[in-house]
Parts: structure tokens; sequence; C-alpha cells
């Protein structure tokens, strides 16, 4: 069974399952106490009424720890699974799974919101809304696909098939900070087949003053009034560089001749070891250190 307990003491499979560092996490699980006793205060019970006995009496869930409540959501959130598959992990009946995770994601929703953390849903007061650190106004537009159930409907099925993923999902779209990033504003869910130009359009995103907006090419044509875009640079072709820069030597025995081309009959043909045999006889050439060189028997 997963706890906070267990799970803490692995640094990797902490990150791999929340998407938080132990650090972050920590950092995180104050507001979510404060906003847990702010949406169900102490002295009422889970469906708003006054308590008639002191909290903690009855069975105890296996979810008692605000630590568990927190890991069990962002498990949930990143890893997407089955609640039934989430029950076994936690150790709860499936019907469990649903009622907790309908009972804490309002609590995450308001600790986000109280860190200053929370993703922007409308787009006009993104304007207003800061950029951190001060000062940086580099901001990356971009698409984000997740793959759905194959809906049963013929239209539904076109509406949802993306032809970029070659498969059926749902469309947002982010809007991040290039300096640490941070989700500014995530806009509504889509399906696959919509273009995320349209979705920006349909968003009506204001960009604070000077922002510098860098896009791909699902957002050609798109134009906000900002300071400057920046599309997306495409790989330069020809010679491959390694680490250094440099250009690389082309493999040996490897002509300059275009692919598919054939050797004519009467040419130099090198071999496995890279030797290249002329049709003159007694002539023999090599490859050595990216040079041709005869040798006179």
């Amino acid at each position: 069974m997963v706890t906070y307990k267990t799970l803490s003491t692995q640094s990797q499979s902490f990150l791999a399952m929340t998407g938080l560092t132990l650090a972050e996490f920590r950092d995180l699980l104050p507001a979510f106490e404060t906003a847990y006793d702010r949406i169900y205060p102490p002295d009422r019970t889970a469906n708003g009424q006054p308590r008639q006995r002191w909290p903690g009496a009855g069975r105890h869930s296996v979810l008692a720890q605000s630590e568990d409540k927190l890991l069990f959501l962002l498990v949930y959130l990143k890893t997407y699974t089955l609640q039934v598959v989430l029950g076994q992990l936690f150790g709860i009946s499936t019907s469990q799974a649903n009622y907790w995770l309908h009972h804490l994601l309002p609590v995450l929703r308001w600790a986000l919101d109280d860190l200053g953390v929370k993703p922007e849903r409308d787009g006009a007061r993104l304007a207003r809304r800061p950029v951190a650190p001060p000062g940086t106004r580099a901001l990356i537009i971009d698409g984000t696909e997740r793959r759905r159930r194959r809906p049963k409907n013929a239209e539904k099925q076109a509406r949802h098939y993306s032809g970029k993923k070659k498969t059926h999902t749902d469309k947002n779209v982010v809007l991040t900070s290039a300096a640490d990033d941070r989700v500014l504003f995530l806009s509504g869910t889509y399906p696959g087949a919509r273009s995320e130009k349209r979705i920006a359009d349909e968003a009506r995103l204001r960009y604070p003053p000077g922002t510098i907006l860098y896009k791909d090419a699902g957002f050609q044509g798109y134009e906000p009034a900002v300071q400057k875009t920046c599309p997306a640079k495409k790989k330069a072709k020809g010679a491959r560089v390694n680490g250094r820069g440099e250009a690389g030597q082309s493999p040996v025995g490897d002509a300059s001749r275009p692919r598919g081309a054939r050797h004519r009959r009467g040419e130099a043909q090198p071999d496995r070891q890279g030797r290249v045999s002329e049709p003159q006889a007694g002539v023999v050439g090599y490859v050595h250190g990216g040079c041709l060189r005869i040798a006179q028997p």
C-alpha cells in the first residue's frame, strides 16, 4: 500500500508518481491543510452540519493524515490511473477513491490559488496577472493533447481524432513563463481535431505589456498584440556537427554521389577496409585520415 511515510524515502519514485520533489511537496502541504480547514471546518460534518461529537471519533480512514490526502490526489493527477487501480494502491475501495477525489480536488484548487500558482482560466484577465520573475516577459504558448477513449458515435470520433497524434485526444492550450516554467494560463478542453490557433483565438488572450511570445507551427498566423512573436526555427539541413560545433567527417568509403546512384564500370570502388582499387594495373589507393593516398606496389 502506498503511503507518504514509505514513498517519501524514495525520492525518484516520489517525483515520478507525483510530479513534485519532496521539497515542493512540503511547500504545498501547509497551504493544502489551511484550505482543507477552510472548506471543511473541524466543527462541521462533511455535509456542513454542526458536529455533535469531537472530530476523530469513529472509524479512522486510511487517508487520515494530510500528507496522505495530498499524496493520493497528486498521484491521480500525475498518472491519471483508473479509480479501481488507485483504490488498490492506497488500500481503499473504488467508491472511496471516487469520494476522496471529489472531496479533495476543490481543496487543491484553493491551495494553489492561495500560493499564487494556479493557472489563469480567463484570457482577458491574463494581462493583470504578475509574471515572475519581474521584468521577464518571455512567454511560450503551446498545445497539449492526451489520449481518450474512442467514442462510439461516428461524429464524435471525427471530432476527437487528432491527425497529429493519430489517435483520439482531448486538447488544451497552455501559456508558460520561459524563465521559471510556470504555467500562467490553461484553456478549456477541446476535441483533438480543433486547431491550436483556433483555441487561442477563442480564448481571447490579453498579454502583459512588452511580451515576447514564442510559438510553434501549430500557431501559424496567430499574431496577438505583443511586442514580438518568435516562431519555431527549423533544423538546418546539411553536414552534421559534433558536440564541439565542428563539422563531422564523412564515413570511410562514403562517396559524394547521391543516394541510390550506381557505380559506373571502370570507376574505383572502395572495399570494406576503405581501400580503393584503381582500374590501372599496379596502382592501389586507400583512405587514411580522410584523404585518398596512392601506393605503388
